[in-house]
């Protein structure tokens, strides 16, 4: 078996999951609520989007599924919520610089 995987392991990997409107990731964007990894490298994600009818929804899951496969986890469980509902200030500093110029 391949080594366990760490959140760390998953968060760096959800650097490289880029919303394609926004232009940034999602982890920078505030999109990620949780992250679990059991032992044996089943990858649970839960996560929201800026609106629940983002047309991106689907690739970005896509995305996520595979960038976390390719790092070691023997399956990716995206559970996408809308509660609590996403807002700017969920960004990370870096974000809202880029974005809104703060």
């Amino acid at each position: 078996m391949s080594r366990k995987l760490t959140k760390k392991d998953v968060v760096d990997a959800l650097y490289n999951v880029i919303d394609a409107e926004i232009g940034l990731d999602v982890v920078n964007l505030g999109f990620v609520y949780g992250i679990d990894v059991d032992d044996e490298n089943v990858v649970k994600i839960v996560m929201t989007l800026t609106t629940p009818g983002c047309p991106l929804v689907v690739p970005i899951q896509e995305d996520i599924v595979s960038r976390i496969k390719e790092i070691g986890a023997k399956d990716v469980i995206v559970d996408i919520v809308y509660d609590p509902p996403w807002t700017p200030s969920m960004m990370s500093e870096e974000a809202r610089k880029r974005l809104l110029g703060e």
